[in-house]
């Protein structure tokens, strides 16, 4: 769960981030303070995140392998964010994945394919562009100021993850992708 300075939808967004940030720069996910300090520049404006052509570069470093396993063969490319729950068909919603890889996490979202106890371990590039873009869809609904005692009414009538949500109103990454669901005959 996240820290009680997360209050909002836009709060959680950038709560994930500082965790890659502080992942990237080799505290890994337990370093409380830095990724505290991290998330607090971002809220504050401070600090941004970086843009569409870093996340680029970040993926040309490994061209021709799978994010997820590393497999260097049978490659495909892999919505993020499905386009069976409205992900968009963009570069900034696609990554190279083997098609076993592609074949498990199917229609499923990127934080419910790998669950809670799995999240920290998402591969840097394909979580960075899926804060990018779940930003971008909040922004787009009008959540993302959302705050957490809002979830019961707002978010959580809208959710499909049901019984893999493990408190209802209660503030997890769950709730950045939950309420996209499938798009009807999709």
């Amino acid at each position: 769960m996240p820290p009680s300075a997360v209050k909002s939808i836009r709060d959680l967004i950038f709560w994930q981030y500082a965790k890659l940030i502080s992942k990237s720069a080799g505290f890994g996910i337990n370093a409380r303070a830095f990724q505290m300090s991290t998330f607090k520049k971002l809220q504050s404006g401070e600090m941004v995140w970086s843009t569409t052509i870093r996340e680029y570069l970040r993926e040309q470093e490994k061209p021709g392998v799978c994010i997820y396993c590393g497999a260097k063969t049978g490659l495909t490319v892999e919505h993020i964010l499905p386009r069976c729950r409205g992900g968009p068909d963009s570069p900034d919603n696609a990554v190279m994945v083997c098609k076993s890889c592609n074949s498990r996490k199917g229609g499923k979202r990127l934080y419910e394919c790998f669950g809670l106890e799995e999240k920290d371990k998402i591969p840097r590039i394909a979580e960075g562009k899926y804060l990018k873009l779940l930003y971008s869809l909040h922004e787009k609904n009008r959540t993302l100021d959302l705050p957490a005692s809002a979830l019961a009414s707002e978010l959580c009538p809208k959710c499909d993850l049901g019984p893999k949500c493990p408190e209802k109103a209660k503030l997890s990454v769950y709730c950045l992708e939950g309420c996209f669901l499938k798009n009807p005959g999709g």
